[in-house]
């Protein structure tokens, strides 16, 4: 599967970002709920992080599937570990470990 460039790009986007977002949309557009829900999230808790839109990219959009097993986007990287999609997100979200693990992972938090 090395041989697919979308998977050689969302190897890069996840090594070379601290925190990445796979996300229907971009940060200030997103087009679908549970993208602006976790886009929301990042942003109330200060964390920079970069938004692949897998719309612009169909190679992306399932290449990011294969990649993690994960059926769904959105999907949340952190220091090249998938932490989850939406429901997964939003629940760390209300219970602390999203924050706990940003700074476990030492990514900056407001």
């Amino acid at each position: 599967m090395s041989d697919n460039p979308a998977i050689a790009q969302i190897k890069e986007d996840v090594t070379t970002n601290d925190v990445v977002l796979f996300m229907k949309g971009t940060p200030m557009f997103p087009q679908c709920g549970f993208s602006a829900s976790v886009v929301q999230i990042l942003s109330q808790l200060g964390v920079k992080f970069k938004g692949v839109n897998v719309l612009e990219n169909d190679g992306i959009r399932q290449g990011i599937k294969d990649f993690t097993q994960w059926p769904t986007v959105p999907q949340l990287y952190v220091k090249a570990e998938f932490v989850g999609g939406a429901d997964i997100i939003r629940e760390m979200a209300m219970n602390g470990e999203l924050e706990d693990l940003l700074k476990e992972k030492e990514v900056a938090v407001a």
